[in-house]
C-alpha cells in the first residue's frame, strides 16, 4: 500500500509520497510458527539432523490444522449467537440453550432492556440457571409464566430494581424453596432468611409461591456450589 489522496500533499507526508509498505496480519499460532521458522532458516539445511526436519514438518501441519479450527470454532460460536437471538425473537424457545448471550436477549424481550447490567452478570446467572436445572429458554419462560415482576417489585421496594434483580424475584416466586436451596448462596444463612422473609411477603400480598422444576434436572440433586467454583 501507499499514501493516496490529501495525505500525500500533506507536508509532512510528501517525503513518503513513493514509498509502498506491506502490513501482515496474522493470528497467533502464525506468529509462533513465523519464530520459529525464523530460528530454524537461519540454520544451513545440511546441518539441521533429518529428525528435527522431519518433525518441524510434521508441526507446521499440526500448526495449520488447529490455526483453521480456532477460526473455524470461532464462525461457529458467532453463527451459534446469531441463531440463538433469532430463535428467541421468533419464541422459539425450545431451541435455545442456556447461555449469557441468549439469556440477555430473553430478558430484554420479557423484562425490557438495562444497560447497566454486565457481561459478567448474564454469565453469572445464566450459571445459576443451569445449576438450577434449566437447559433451555422454554424451561424458563414456563417456570416464570403467570409471574409479574413488576408487581413482585412493587412489594419488596419502593422503586424499580435492575433487570437481573427482578429476575430473581421471578425465580423465587415461581420455584420457592427449590431456589433458595438451589442458589450457590443457598448455604449461607443470611441468604436463606433473606429469601424465605421475600416469600412470605410474596404470601401476605396474594402472590401463590410455585415450586417449579426443570422437567430435564431429572433426578440429579441441585448443587449449590457449582456455580460459585465456577465463578471464582
Amino acid at each position: 500500500m501507499r499514501l493516496t489522496g490529501p495525505r500525500k500533499r500533506l507536508p509532512e507526508y510528501q517525503r513518503f509520497e513513493n514509498f509502498v509498505a506491506e502490513i501482515q496480519v496474522r493470528t497467533v499460532l502464525q506468529h509462533a510458527w513465523a519464530e520459529i521458522e525464523h530460528d530454524i532458516q537461519y540454520k544451513s539445511a545440511v546441518t539441521i539432523p533429518t529428525d528435527i526436519r522431519r518433525r518441524f514438518m510434521a508441526l507446521a501441519g499440526l500448526l495449520e490444522i488447529a490455526d483453521r479450527e480456532f477460526q473455524q470454532l470461532q464462525d461457529y460460536d458467532k453463527e451459534f449467537t446469531q441463531q440463538a437471538r433469532e430463535s428467541v425473537e421468533k419464541g422459539e424457545l425450545a431451541k435455545v440453550e442456556i447461555t449469557s448471550d441468549a439469556l440477555r436477549t430473553y430478558l430484554n424481550r420479557r423484562l425490557g432492556p438495562d444497560s447497566r447490567m454486565s457481561d459478567y452478570s448474564y454469565e453469572w446467572t445464566a450459571r445459576i440457571l443451569r445449576n438450577l436445572g434449566f437447559t433451555n429458554l422454554q424451561e424458563l419462560d414456563e417456570c416464570l409464566a403467570g409471574y409479574d415482576d413488576d408487581q413482585l417489585n412493587r412489594f419488596l421496594h419502593p422503586t424499580r430494581q435492575g433487570q437481573l434483580t427482578r429476575f430473581e424475584y421471578l425465580l423465587l416466586a415461581a420455584m420457592g424453596d427449590a431456589y433458595i436451596d438451589g442458589h450457590p448462596w443457598g448455604t449461607l444463612e443470611w441468604f436463606r432468611q433473606v429469601n424465605q422473609e421475600r416469600l412470605k411477603f410474596f404470601g401476605m400480598h396474594g402472590i401463590e409461591t410455585g415450586t417449579y422444576i426443570p422437567p430435564s434436572r431429572g433426578k440429579v440433586a441441585l448443587d449449590p456450589k457449582a456455580p460459585a467454583e465456577a465463578g471464582d
